[in-house]
């Protein structure tokens, strides 16, 4: 059936943070109304898709296909990284940021 590894681990973790970076700027671009973040959240859709097929390769027993799948989430990590943006964080706290609340 499918073959679970450290690869798939390291994929799907890979896909959670990208998952969760994307539901952040859908977070502050539903409080701010930026279109970096619009942009930002959309790419994070694109990339987190690149990195879930990336997902599927690594499960494939052959050595091939755990290259191909890593190398997948690679290229859905750089696709995932932002631009500039505007600054919405004023006084905010580490864990707000993290959490994407705004002060806008």
């Amino acid at each position: 059936m499918f073959n679970v590894n450290m690869y798939t681990y390291i994929a799907v973790l890979a896909y959670f943070v990208i998952l969760f970076l994307t539901l952040r700027d859908i977070r502050i671009y539903r409080r701010t109304r930026f279109d970096s973040y619009r942009k930002g959240a959309v790419k994070g859709i694109i990339a987190s898709t690149l990195s879930l097929i990336g997902i599927l390769f690594t499960t494939i027993p052959v050595n091939v296909g755990m290259s191909i799948g890593m190398l997948l989430v690679l290229m859905a990590l750089f696709l995932n990284q932002k631009g500039t943006r505007e600054n919405v964080f004023e006084d905010a706290r580490a864990i707000d940021r993290f959490l994407g609340k705004t002060d806008i």
